[in-house]
């Protein structure tokens, strides 16, 4: 780059540097409507275009300017410039956004101002760009097809030898066809399952007809039983039940005559021949279900003859005390229903009391907004009118800056002056400080080294005699401690020996207790040795009842072998 090139990109850099936070905000608002789609790693670019078009578009130019974005991404330029050269744009939030960093009349006069007459020229270069998009065109590259070769292949050379010529395959007789009644079931079979359903159909009608003709005879067989028994208990029945054997009797007559009657419409043969035959199980089960149902029905009888009362009124007051409980439920539901109703009303009363109250609260709010908004207002204006005071007092304070500079420069040299002089006086004391230090400890040294050039006693005899002079209690020399020691081993050597004795001493009592216990345990067992043979003998003699008398030398045998028994066992208890 040459200088003014240098030059160039160092004032651009600076001034978006500067400038930073106005160049923000078109920026962000760009990325926000209409560059959602583009890169976050062109915003530096965005904001130098930005910072050319609001503030060096002056001086560079507008044919310079058009090199510079040429240069560029025709897409993004061209996205880029439609939005900031927006009037509408321009003329509203940009302008209010900006005039919260500078003053917006100055905002307006310097940058608004000249974007708007540039706006013209600068919707051409867009145009151009745009035309420039639409007019171009990719170029596809085509690949070349591949065209085949046909192999160079050498021709085979003619052979000396013919090659031999095929065998002759022997022709086969022609078989016969296969016999079509091989695939086709046999007549005789399709016969006999014709001749299967025939009588399967037939016994079903034969059985139907059966048991819709033999029914009745059944049934009539089946109830004279049933009847002849009834009427062998009933006869045996007391006198006041005659009027039931009467009313029996009759039954049983419009019975047989019912039955003999359908007797008569049958056929004989279909008689003669009953097909159905029950077994004693089933009729005595049958049997009894009807006489378990004969005699409920006696029962029931009975207890009416004996004044049991008839139910009937009793399902009628039941059936009008259940009316009366239904009619209840139906009020208590009713009623239940008309309180949730009623509650349901409360309730969108509640709702519309609740509405009106809201409605005035928002009212009240309104009022008090628009009230915060006049003060807002007026504090606005009151903030602006300061912001032109302090403006006003800021350029003049930048007029007597020179001055004040000069000033402050006179001020500082003086303050230095003051602080070289001071510096000086400490470093001369401090200098002096340390030669009287390094004097003093000169002196120091050459007394020790005096000292330590004169002669001394340097043996000491020691007295084991005397005392360390420690002023400790209990303090001793080192014979009185060589004594000392010598009559404490003295006093635990007798102390061991005593010791040894009154071990020894124990150690013989013990044993002594233990002989004593040895002979009483031997007496005790000899005692009952003697006890155990003379119940013995008495055993023996009570067995043996009256026997004669031993002789007195075996008795006294038997003594002195039993006292000759126990001695040894004494002995042998003392070893």
């Amino acid at each position: 780059l040459n200088k003014t090139e240098e030059k160039f990109v160092l004032d651009t850099l600076a001034g978006c540097t500067e400038y930073k936070p106005i160049l923000e905000v078109v920026v962000n608002a760009f990325y926000v409507q209409d560059g959602r789609y583009c890169p976050i790693s062109d915003r530096n670019l965005y904001i130098v275009i930005c910072y050319l078009a609001t503030f060096q578009l002056e001086e560079i130019g507008l044919q310079q300017f058009s090199r510079i974005v040429k240069s560029l991404d025709t897409a993004k330029m061209q996205q880029f410039l439609r939005f900031f050269f927006n009037d509408l744009y321009l003329n509203t939030w940009i302008k209010d956004e900006w005039s919260h960093f500078y003053d917006s009349v100055y905002v307006k006069q310097n940058w608004i101002d000249p974007l708007l007459r540039w706006q013209p020229k600068v919707q051409k270069l867009i145009e151009k760009l745009t035309d420039k998009l639409s007019n171009h065109t990719t170029t596809v590259k085509t690949s070349r097809i591949t065209q085949p070769k046909e192999f160079n292949l050498t021709v085979p050379k003619p052979r000396a030898i013919p090659p031999p010529s095929p065998a002759l395959l022997p022709v086969l007789p022609k078989r016969q066809p296969v016999p079509p009644s091989i695939y086709k079931p046999p007549k005789e079979k399709k016969q006999l399952e014709e001749i299967k359903t025939k009588n399967i159909q037939r016994a079903k009608i034969i059985f139907s007809l059966t048991l819709f003709n033999l029914a009745p005879f059944i049934w009539f067989k089946f109830l004279c039983r049933i009847i002849s028994a009834v009427l062998v208990l009933w006869s045996q029945i007391v006198a006041c039940l005659l009027f039931k054997t009467m009313y029996l009797e009759v039954v049983w007559e419009s019975v047989l005559t019912y039955y003999f009657e359908e007797l008569t419409k049958q056929p004989q043969d279909l008689i003669d021949n009953i097909p159905i035959k029950l077994n004693t199980a089933a009729i005595l089960r049958e049997g009894a279900l009807y006489q378990r149902k004969l005699e409920e029905e006696l029962k029931r009888i009975e207890n009416l003859q004996q004044g049991a009362g008839d139910p009937s009124e009793f399902l009628e007051w039941q059936k009008q005390m259940r009316g009366k409980d239904l009619e209840e439920q139906l009020a208590e539901i009713e009623c239940r229903r008309l309180q949730g109703k009623l509650s349901y009303e409360e309730a969108v009363l509640a709702h519309q009391n609740v509405i009106q109250e809201n409605k005035k609260k928002a009212d009240l709010l309104r009022e008090e907004k628009a009230e915060l908004m006049h003060l807002y207002a007026e504090k606005r204006l009151q903030e602006q009118k300061e912001m032109k005071e302090l403006v006003e007092q800021v350029m003049e304070g930048h007029k007597n800056v020179k001055q004040a500079k000069a000033k402050v420069q006179e001020y500082k040299q003086q303050i230095v002056q003051q602080v070289c002089e001071e510096s000086g006086e400490l470093l001369r004391q401090a200098l002096e400080e340390k030669e009287d230090q390094n004097r003093k400890r000169y002196e120091l040294i050459q007394q020790i080294r005096a000292i330590e050039s004169t002669s001394s006693m340097r043996h000491k005899f020691i007295d084991l005699t005397e005392t360390g002079g420690h002023g400790l209690f209990g303090e001793m020399s080192i014979v009185e401690l060589r004594e000392r020691l010598a009559l404490l081993k003295e006093a635990q050597k007798a102390a061991e020996e005593e010791k040894r004795d009154q071990i020894i001493y124990e150690k013989q009592a013990k044993e002594q207790l233990i002989l004593d216990k040895l002979d009483q345990i031997s007496q005790f067992r000899a005692e009952l040795g003697r006890a155990a043979a003379l119940k013995q003998e008495e055993k023996k003699k009570s067995q043996s009842g009256e026997r004669p008398m031993k002789d007195e030398r075996i008795l006294n045998l038997q003594k002195k072998i039993v006292e000759k028994t126990m001695e040894r066992k004494k002995q042998a208890g003392l070893l």
